[in-house]
């Protein structure tokens, strides 16, 4: 299920533009959703209650990663089995990949805001 942004704001200390993309209300602990941030798939992961965002692609051949598997914090990509540590962005298997991380935040409301390069 991808979501559609619906603000944005410019942190004025470190020039970077953060998107409103979702909330807590709809992104679990233990689930992930993908959203569009800029024309860019984002798969948000809530693991023990800290949101990671990454690219919504796996670094092996582009699968979307939102397609795959979470088990705890482990990310099984559904085209070739390669799997991420979600809290990391490290790969698990192989060791050498690792995921395209990007700044997520959580306000205290439960909005969820991530900035892409």
């Amino acid at each position: 299920m991808s979501e559609t942004v619906t603000e944005e704001l410019t942190d004025e200390l470190t020039d970077k533009k953060w998107i409103e993309v979702s909330h807590l209300d709809d992104l679990w602990e233990g689930e992930m959703l993908s959203v569009e941030v800029d024309g860019t798939s984002v798969l948000l992961v809530n693991i023990d209650g800290e949101v990671f965002a990454y690219k919504n692609r796996c670094p092996h051949q582009e699968w979307a990663l939102d397609d795959g598997d979470l088990d705890g914090n482990k990310l099984t990509c559904a085209q070739h089995l390669w799997e991420f540590d979600v809290c990391s962005a490290k790969g698990i298997n192989p060791s050498t990949s690792t995921l395209l991380a990007y700044f997520a935040k959580v306000e205290d409301d439960g909005t969820i805001w991530v900035s892409i390069p």
